[in-house]
């Protein structure tokens, strides 16, 4: 039997009755609505529009550049000052403090819950006069373009659950990531590049690092096309970029047109939206053959620009290098990339690895601002910075003057936020002296997601996907504010 008519006959009668009453009800609107755009346009955004057609609102943001710091950064050794700890230094986290609240398998079995104060010293920086830690002299010279919000919260615990939350708005993976919900409500700025971009970078601090997996940028349920892309550092930055040997760009153009009119043909038979995903990602691929090279190569970048950036800038995979591709991606018309550092989950020796983790990314952090500021593209470029959780003030496993480590802290975490009308030189939301719960202006990562797809001109309450009888959204069914303080 013809492989197709083996996927017609097998479809469940509750398939087929679902795409029946879709078509009814399709036909009946249209009476009233004018003619119907077909569920494919739709899909694929329309003129790189995405399913919004437009934003709800004006946008603040045209592009964002996300700087995941994979594992969780020492709130209390980098934003959040707490000066008082070290007068409690190897005393017990008082109950009052800790108020029973759940702690991971690797310290609730800890006889004690030493006071570890951080070892590193915090000057005031800027104009506003921000508090940063000395592991950061050089984003310190930008404080007063960055609001740094310190009362983020979550209820994930351990890194899988809590990093799949913070990028896809559930702990139960399976769901849209955050560039691909951008990518499906707006649609794409440019014609040779995808909408959404991941890059991975290498990392000099602790090597047994949590792995990332591909679904941490996937679409989930939404058509394919809206998954991020990741480069890589080596070789072809997207695997199979390169025509095989002996095949010319045109035969190439005449296999890819073959392939299409075989994928028209099934969509006319089967009716599959996705095959029309698949249509738009091979178009993609073949203009990327011709786009993505020229954008790796970095050879034209004025040597100032490089050195502002640090001597990281010329080695491919750093987290440096992979600030100024997201740059140049920016540039291009790219939506939204997402770069990953790895290696912040300082369990123990955190004064050994935490300075490594912070000088692979300080100097970067400090030049991607100023470079956007240098070209023009700061006022609609949104730069998010920060982890999944935070870290305890107790120490894990043995304390001393010189060494110590900390656990998971769900409970408070400092993210920093930059352009598109955030406020610079803000300091959001406080936590109390032991830096573990939050007594002002708490933000949960469904409000920081909120403020994201804010600052883009979404209401986050208005996207929304239907999915297994689900309107699915980025913030979920639970109450999700826009964090209006930090906005112009």
């Amino acid at each position: 039997m013809n492989p197709i008519q083996e996927y017609v006959k097998l479809e469940t009668r509750r398939q087929f009755l679902s795409k029946m009453s879709k078509g009814l009800g399709i036909a009946a609107i249209s009476t009233m609505a004018g003619p119907v755009i077909p569920a494919h346009t739709l899909a694929n955004g329309g003129l790189g529009r995405g399913m919004l057609g437009s934003p709800h609102f004006p946008a603040k943001a045209k592009r964002g550049i996300y700087l995941f710091m994979s594992g969780a950064p020492s709130q209390m050794d980098t934003w959040d000052y707490k000066p008082k700890m070290k007068e409690l230094f190897d005393t017990e986290l008082p109950d009052s403090i800790r108020r029973g609240q759940r702690l991971t398998t690797m310290t609730s079995d800890q006889v004690r819950f030493p006071i570890a104060p951080s070892i590193y010293d915090f000057h005031p920086q800027g104009k506003s006069g921000t508090m940063v830690s000395e592991l950061l002299p050089h984003t310190s010279k930008v404080v007063d373009d960055i609001a740094v919000i310190k009362s983020v919260c979550t209820e994930a615990i351990n890194h899988d659950p809590a990093i799949t939350y913070i990028q896809t708005g559930n702990q139960i993976p399976g769901r849209p990531s955050l560039g691909s919900w951008l990518s499906y409500g707006l649609g794409s700025l440019n014609e040779n590049l995808p909408t959404f971009v991941v890059l991975n970078s290498t990392w000099t601090g602790r090597k047994e690092a949590q792995a990332l997996f591909s679904r941490l940028w996937g679409a989930g349920p939404l058509p394919s096309e809206h998954q991020g892309v990741a480069l890589r550092s080596y070789g072809d930055p997207v695997l199979y970029l390169t025509d095989p040997q002996g095949v010319s760009r045109h035969l190439r153009r005449v296999m890819l047109d073959g392939v299409n009119a075989i994928n028209r043909d099934l969509y006319e038979e089967v009716g599959d939206p996705e095959t029309h995903a698949r249509i738009s990602q091979y178009e993609m691929a073949f203009r990327m053959q011709a786009s993505v090279p020229e954008l790796t190569d970095l050879s034209d970048e004025p040597d100032h620009i490089l050195d502002m950036y640090g001597p990281d800038a010329r080695v491919p995979g750093t987290f440096t290098y992979n600030c100024i591709l997201a740059r140049r991606l920016a540039e291009k018309g790219v939506r939204f990339s997402q770069i990953f550092h790895r290696g912040w989950d300082q369990h123990g020796s955190l004064p050994k690895d935490l300075p490594n983790q912070c000088k692979d990314i300080d100097q970067a952090c400090y030049a991607l601002i100023t470079d956007l500021k240098q070209r023009g593209m700061f006022d609609d470029t949104l730069v998010i910075w920060g982890g999944e959780f935070g870290r305890t003030i107790y120490c894990q496993g043995e304390l001393t003057r010189s060494n110590y480590g900390r656990d998971h802290h769900p409970r408070c975490f400092t993210k920093w936020m930059a352009g598109a009308g955030v406020k610079g030189g803000m300091v959001y939301g406080e936590t109390d002296p032991f830096s573990y719960n939050i007594t002002k202006n708490p933000v949960h990562i469904r409000d920081l997601n909120a403020t994201i797809l804010e600052r883009f001109g979404i209401d986050h309450r208005q996207l929304s996907f239907r999915h297994q009888g689900l309107d699915l959204k980025l913030t979920g069914v639970e109450d999700a504010h826009v964090i209006k303080d930090l906005l112009t």
